[in-house]
């Protein structure tokens, strides 16, 4: 009784103070990202063993980024606690207020005084991403969406969201909504292990109301093997987010990819942080030491990293080029005879020992071939001794090494390429 009356009063006082002004847990999610420098990024990314909690990956993790209707999630985990407690129940009715009829789109768009079931708006929330709803379900729980934003946020914190505030239910634009990947990470663990009966809400593809079916906007579903949810979001300020979840050999990895600047960039570069994450997991069950950054050979390259998309429709990428490294091989270079697998490149020098240099792992064979000209071409006199190879696709990606060095050897080489500020890792032997 205690606690409930201590969650109360500090839900009070959380909504007070958002009708003053912005309140943030650190000082530094009290201005909102928008409002930094123009040459911040917008993107930021997390990857998260879902068992342990162990972050495998992590790009600006902890900046503030607006969350946009990936805050629907929050929305449904008090949805899911009330029912858990019997407050509500699946069959409830939810009225549509006012407020909520007058909410922008994403919407089912029922009018004011029309009902829906508790289990028809947490379907429109997960699958149609619907505001209207979200504000509806708010204020049945919280008797007003300001109220409930504070509830939210009260939750938030006591799950270790530490940079995450809400002002609203559904994610629409409010300079003051803030969070960070790591926090949406939390989250969606949070999810899972406290509602395992709930979280297949998630993972349904659509969602059929009053004779009219609607598609899930998470793309990855249906479309890359083990995945099973969470929520994706968009707003112009927010660029393209997704919170993500994906299974495989028993063991679950959570994804957040947010600030992309398309929907295709945004689901292919959480597909391939996936398609790492597990990789590395099953090279660390080898024995091998690595870690996902080093797998996808930070740091980053400068220009954007974009794979052909694979949505329909999607135009917004005509003309995006692939950036490598930080300088375009010349036609020539791209002219270079590649030998692959186990072909030999450069002389006839015999291998000097087992060590081998990384270059590269890239999604496609001809991403590949392109840095191996780029990288034979500049680096001639460090790679001469060895023979470069791509290898076969593993872990969603062709590996791009030298092989044929002794330990020392190994390391000069790869220095000089990262004093040319180009990706590189020595890999000792097996």
């Amino acid at each position: 009784m205690f606690e409930r009356a201590r969650r109360l009063l500090a839900s009070i006082a959380i909504a007070a103070a958002t009708a003053v002004a912005p309140v943030a847990s650190t000082a530094q999610a009290q201005i909102p990202y928008l409002q930094l420098p123009e040459s911040q990024p917008k993107y930021a990314a997390v990857v998260v063993d879902a068992k342990t909690g162990e972050v495998l990956y992590a790009k600006r993790a902890d900046s503030p980024r607006y969350p946009a209707s990936i805050t629907k999630v929050m929305t449904l985990y008090l949805a899911f606690e009330a029912l858990q407690s019997g407050r509500i129940k699946l069959s409830d009715p939810v009225e549509i207020s006012p407020r909520a009829a007058a909410q922008s789109p994403t919407k089912l768009g029922l009018r004011p005084g029309e009902t829906l079931t508790v289990e028809q708006a947490m379907q429109a929330l997960a699958i149609k991403s619907a505001n209207d709803i979200a504000v509806a379900l708010a204020e049945k729980l919280g008797g007003s969406e300001a109220r409930f934003a504070a509830m939210m946020t009260l939750r938030a914190q006591e799950l270790g969201m530490r940079n995450t505030r809400f002002v609203n239910a559904s994610g629409l634009p409010d300079s003051r909504q803030i969070s960070t990947a790591r926090d949406i990470a939390i989250l969606s663990r949070a999810v899972m292990r406290d509602y395992p009966q709930y979280y297949k809400l998630f993972s349904q593809q659509s969602f059929t109301f009053r004779g009219v079916t609607m598609r899930n906007h998470n793309g990855l579903l249906g479309r890359m093997p083990g995945v099973d949810g969470l929520k994706t979001g968009y707003t112009n300020a927010s660029g393209f987010n997704i919170a993500v979840s994906a299974v495989r050999d028993n063991r679950r990895l959570i994804t957040v990819v947010l600030g992309a600047p398309s929907t295709a960039i945004r689901n292919n570069n959480a597909e391939d942080l996936i398609l790492t994450g597990f990789d590395v997991m099953n090279r660390r069950d080898r024995g091998e030491k690595i870690t996902v950054a080093q797998n996808l050979f930070e740091p980053e390259p400068r220009g954007p990293v974009v794979r052909p998309s694979m949505e329909q429709g999607d135009n917004d990428q005509d003309g995006l080029k692939i950036v490598l490294a930080s300088a375009k091989p010349s036609p020539a270079a791209s002219r270079t005879k590649l030998v692959e697998e186990s072909s030999a490149l450069r002389g006839s020098k015999k291998s000097a020992g087992k060590w081998a240099v990384q270059v590269g792992a890239f999604k496609s064979k001809s991403d590949a071939k392109e840095q191996l000209a780029l990288v034979t071409k500049r680096f001639g006199k460090h790679f001469e001794p060895a023979r470069g190879a791509i290898g076969n696709k593993v872990g969603g990606s062709y590996r791009v090494r030298f092989t044929g060095y002794s330990e020392a050897s190994a390391k000069d080489a790869c220095q000089a390429l990262k004093a040319k500020r180009l990706a590189c890792m020595v890999v000792k032997p097996t």
